[in-house]
């Protein structure tokens, strides 16, 4: 008796301390009047933004592959070996004027018909309440993925879930009044592109081009369909509007096509609906929940309870910037987000990588001269940063299915650009395979981009050992960019090293004899990703024991890069020589890609360059009018993560949770920064900083797992559980006051892995089983 009230107790305490446990809940007690406030949901292909109105809701469609423009065959300046060499040969001998002359003239690119991607547009919900609003709610569940707002007019509650399946491929919305046949409502829509309306019965379709001049001509056919199916009461169309009469429950489903890579876009929307018309809501419910947990319940972060964990987001954040204590509840909240929104952006089954903005397209962000498109030269690759420690693995997926595409499309631009083999993408791309470079050379003529991406792939297979993958989809691409880069590079008859370029360090300049440069010849941040190029290259061609002779020459070209230097000032070396920025203010930071992702620079292996490092963030984001934006904010956990440096680390992830995010938590580029008049949304960051934190919390690109090596004093007591590290493991920790008290280790049987252990120092471990072993 004594041991069953012991286990019934023990069961309650858990129970309880469960229960006690913050909600993994994004929650607001308003609706939200602008898009910035508004919550997301998306299925890897469709999106959507849920404002949560009661007299009027609205909710903003996308469609991944919703995009302007078409493929471009004049994209390229053809130029070739020779005039390259012109070219070189002019740097070469200190002739940068006339060298950059002919580099404008040969190597920027001629977009014709780029495009963007483009918002579809609102649907308008517009309810038919009698009464007084009250208690109002609009949350998001990311325990389950479903958003839903709950309020009562009158003496009836009315509430809405919104979920975006994978499994059913559909937005579903369900709508429900405590009170018999109390739901009436009208539904329209609002829509950005010109489209032809279609009402018949229960059913809005809609279809058209998706035309945007700005960015060039050209643009997919799409074709959307929005149906509502009842639980009593009636529907009938009226000009373009369905209106619902009486009714005790509603399901909206809407599905969106496009013709990209589809030509029976139209029957797969019309057939997407039926199919999901046909099953009940808790069929639909049940698969989407099913489905998005296989995921998102991978991974588990506690950083500390606080009284904030009850309050809503807003006000949270409010508090949060305001110093009026700290939460360390929304900074999980704030990583699980950055999970939640990559699954919703980028699956198995999706189209397109996440693209600027995700899935979620503001209208803003196409406007801009830099379109809502895939930036090579640092954004597209944050938005994946944290899906392998991230144990979010599988969405990956549709970035290494746009990389092959990438590849094939780069093979034209390396032939005709360069005159060289393999393939090479620059700065900017879509999804019509523009790999050229940018128009302007400053900020576009940076070949090494399409190797960025592509590292990727490497980075993939440290962390899932996947040989199957790193066979199939990892080397052809990979062997390719560095077929590129064998033949691109050169000799410096200066110094006898192979050198790239003329090429940009992305958006920066220097000074010489008081002119200002874009151009030069190896800037570090090329010398970084060849570097890491070629041992992707050199690594896989001994795993997979295939083409020795071709990782032989890999091996030679490594062994000829110049190395990464320290300047005078003491910072790392942007450029091949030590020149005088241009633009200390400069946000962009390429040359410290040595230091994160990448790790040719660690304090233990490389302490001068490590100090060097440190001493150029300083440099950098304490310059008079430093650009600060999200991206940047970003880089800088990472950088300081990666330093050690715990406490630097956790005030930019504060800076950006309370000086770059909104009300909704999405990171934001800000006005006045790039041409912006607004604040813009951009994914890159929602994904980033949370990598950045698994990065104070776990490493492992320096041959070995380190536990909390970056842990800030605000998150003394914690733990976490399924954050990844490089060799396939898992990992469980949990400490109090800044002390390990448990550490679990699970990966495939019989691998062996050096830990780094705050209080056992390093110690090694071999797995008999695949199963969690104590450390």
């Amino acid at each position: 008796m004594r041991l069953i009230l012991l286990i019934t107790g023990l069961l309650s305490t858990l129970t309880a301390l469960k229960a006690a446990e913050p909600p993994l809940k994004l929650w607001y007690k308003q609706a939200a009047s602008e898009w910035m406030q508004a919550l997301p949901v998306g299925n890897g292909r469709l999106g959507a933004m849920i404002y949560g109105g009661t007299d009027v809701e609205t909710v903003a469609l996308n469609e991944s592959s919703l995009w302007s423009g078409q493929y471009d065959e004049n994209q390229e300046i053809p130029c070739g070996k020779d005039i390259l060499s012109r070219i070189r040969r002019l740097y070469f001998e200190g002739k940068m004027d006339e060298g950059s002359d002919l580099a404008n003239r040969f190597l920027s690119g001629t977009p014709h018909s780029f495009g963007t991607h483009l918002p579809m547009g609102d649907l308008k919900i517009k309810g038919k309440h009698t009464g007084k609003i009250s208690e109002y709610r609009r949350e998001l569940d990311m325990a389950s993925a479903i958003a839903s707002v709950t309020y009562k007019a009158g003496n009836v509650r009315y509430s809405r879930e919104y979920i975006c399946s994978n499994p059913d491929d559909a937005l579903l919305i369900r709508l429900t009044a405590s009170a018999k046949n109390a739901l009436n409502f009208e539904i329209e829509l609002d829509l950005l592109r010109q489209s032809d309306i279609c009402v018949s019965d229960n059913r809005l379709i809609f279809s058209g081009q998706a035309l945007f001049p700005k960015q060039g001509p050209g643009g997919v056919l799409y074709e959307g369909t929005v149906q509502i199916t009842l639980n009593g009461g009636k529907v009938h169309a009226q000009n373009n509007t369905l209106i619902v009469e009486n009714s005790n429950e509603a399901l909206i489903a809407i599905d969106i096509r496009t013709s990209f890579k589809n030509s029976g876009y139209r029957e797969l929307c019309s057939q997407t609906i039926q199919k999901a018309t046909s099953k009940t809501y808790r069929e639909l419910k049940e698969a989407h929940v099913r489905d998005y947990r296989r995921l998102f319940n991978r991974v588990q972060l506690d950083l500390g309870k606080s009284p904030a964990d009850k309050l809503p987001t807003d006000v949270r954040r409010q508090q949060l910037k305001a110093g009026q204590g700290d939460d360390p509840g929304l900074f999980a909240l704030f990583f699980q987000y950055g999970r939640y929104l990559l699954i919703a952006s980028s699956r198995e089954n999706s189209l397109l990588p996440a693209n600027l903005q995700g899935i979620w397209n503001d209208n803003l962000a196409c406007n801009m001269p830099w379109t809502c498109d895939y930036h090579l030269d640092i954004n597209t690759e944050q938005n994946y940063w944290l899906a392998n420690a991230g144990n979010l693995h599988e969405c990956n997926a549709p970035l290494f299915k746009y990389l092959e595409d990438l590849s094939h499309y780069g093979e034209k631009t390396a032939r005709k650009v360069y005159g060289c083999r393999g393939w090479t993408a620059h700065t900017v791309a879509n999804i019509w395979g523009y790999t050229a470079p940018g128009q302007g050379t400053g900020w576009g003529l940076f070949p090494t981009a399409g190797a960025w991406l592509a590292s990727h792939l490497w980075t993939h297979y440290d962390f899932t050992l996947d040989r199957e993958f790193l066979a199939k989809q990892a080397w052809p691409i990979l062997k390719k960019s560095a077929e590129f880069f064998l033949d691109y590079l050169v000799e410096d008859p200066r110094n006898g090293y192979l050198v790239s370029g003329p090429s940009t360090s992305p958006e920066n300049s220097f000074k010489v004899n008081g002119r200002e440069y874009n151009l030069s010849m190896m800037p570090t941040c090329d010398r970084v990703l060849i570097y890491e190029t070629f041992a992707a290259c050199i690594e896989a061609g001994k795993l997979l024991n295939t083409e020795p002779a071709f990782c032989q020459a890999v091996e030679a070209a490594q062994k000829r890069l110049p190395p990464v230097q320290v300047a005078g000032d003491g910072t790392v070396q942007e450029w091949l020589e030590d020149y005088e920025l241009g633009h200390p203010e400069h946000r962009h930071s390429s040359h410290l890609l040595a230091l994160y992702p990448f790790s040719q620079i660690t304090p233990e292996k490389t302490p001068r360059l490590a100090d060097a490092a440190a001493k150029s963030i300083h440099r950098q984001i304490n310059a008079e009018q430093y650009e600060d934006v999200e991206w940047s904010r970003a880089n800088v956990i990472c950088f300081y993560a990666r330093l050690k440096k715990a406490q630097e680390a956790y005030s930019n992830l504060k800076g950006l949770l309370t000086g770059f995010s909104s009300e909704n938590l999405f990171t934001m580029s800000p006005a006045g920064i790039a041409g912006a008049n607004e604040d813009i949304f951009e994914f890159d960051a929602n994904e980033a900083a949370p990598a950045g934190m698994i990065e104070m919390l776990l490493q492992s690109h320096d041959g070995y797992i380190e536990l909390l090596p970056a842990l800030p004093k605000e998150w003394h007591t914690g733990s976490f559980k399924g954050l990844c590290a490089r060799g396939g493991a898992e990992v469980y920790l949990k400490w109090v006051n800044g002390k390990v008290v448990e550490a679990k280790i699970k990966a495939a049987a019989g691998k062996s892995f050096a830990v780094k252990h705050p209080e056992k120092g390093m110690i090694t471990v071999k797995l008999e089983k695949e199963e969690w072993l104590q450390l």
